[in-house]
């Protein structure tokens, strides 16, 4: 099952099941009663309009005031081969945010902005919390996380680097695709290792594991829980594995025209785009 997020004629969004060949979705629910019982509606029988994908906009299913919290340095190979190799690793996570507006969906174009050289890859993989998290154990946490997507921290690196906060790096317009949300039934333990790669142009760019990552799914949720609660549509971005762009020799970046893709075991391929920085300026008449 691969679920998504639709935006229907009146602005409102609905989230529905895509069919196995992707070529039609059936409405689930409204995004806030999906949200209100999102396991209840994995789990259950579906028998809504069935729309034909080319006819609606695909969008994140996605709360407007969900958090989205990220993972820095989530895999030692990703850590050796940037700035941060010659320090140790930190006890706790490094965390950033990125705001829902950063998020967009398979096949968006992504552009890059004004003062970047280009844009740099990040393939890695989104869960999603489906129940209240506060003071949560890690066996707790882990169980709250009702799905899975294929993600790409699409990342400004000028920007992130002028300052030791990242925000504004990670945040550019439609930096973050997001690919369908998977069922965690249908998943199962990332320790277990999932395959995570990265193409651009049909070239592996990068290519990890998930039995790889540092900080696990359930402790990392439960180490936020413990200083502010979690709602069900909050989503964590559990970082990315080495092979980034910035940290090649020559420094590789995607450009106007260049295909980036994500693709990780059971949670299928995300495609995009890059486009040139007019891309984000509004139309004129």
């Amino acid at each position: 099952m691969r679920v998504v997020g639709i935006r229907g004629q009146g602005g409102g969004v609905e989230v529905g099941a895509l069919s196995p060949d992707g070529r039609e979705v059936t409405v689930v629910a409204a995004l806030a009663d999906f949200w209100a019982d999102a396991a209840g509606h994995l789990a259950g029988h579906r028998d809504g309009p069935v729309l034909a994908v080319a006819s609606v906009e695909l969008v994140p299913p996605v709360l407007p005031d969900a958090r989205v919290i990220c993972v820095g340095l989530n895999y030692l190979d990703h850590v050796a081969e940037g700035s941060f190799r010659d320090r140790e690793l930190p006890a706790h996570p490094t965390l950033f945010a990125r705001w829902t507006r950063s998020l967009t969906v398979d096949g968006a174009q992504v552009p890059v902005p004004s003062d970047e050289d280009g844009l740099d890859w990040e393939g890695e993989i989104v869960a999603w919390v489906g129940a209240p998290l506060v003071d949560a154990t890690p066996e707790e946490a882990t169980a709250a996380v009702v799905g899975y997507s294929a993600f790409n921290d699409l990342t400004s690196r000028r920007a992130q680097k002028l300052t030791s906060q990242w925000i504004l790096g990670k945040n550019g317009d439609r930096s973050g695709p997001l690919g369908p949300l998977v069922p965690a039934a249908e998943v199962g333990d990332l320790r277990a290792g999932l395959r995570v790669r990265t193409y651009v142009n049909g070239e592996v760019v990068q290519d990890g594991s998930t039995a790889d990552m540092v900080y696990g799914v359930g402790d990392t949720l439960a180490h936020i829980s413990r200083t502010f609660t979690l709602h069900p549509g909050d989503l964590l971005a559990t970082g990315t594995p080495s092979g980034v762009g910035y940290a090649r020799t020559p420094p590789w970046l995607l450009r106007p025209g260049d295909t980036v893709e994500v693709e990780v075991e059971r949670l299928g391929r995300l495609r995009n785009t890059v486009v040139s920085n007019e891309a984000r300026r509004p139309a004129t008449s």
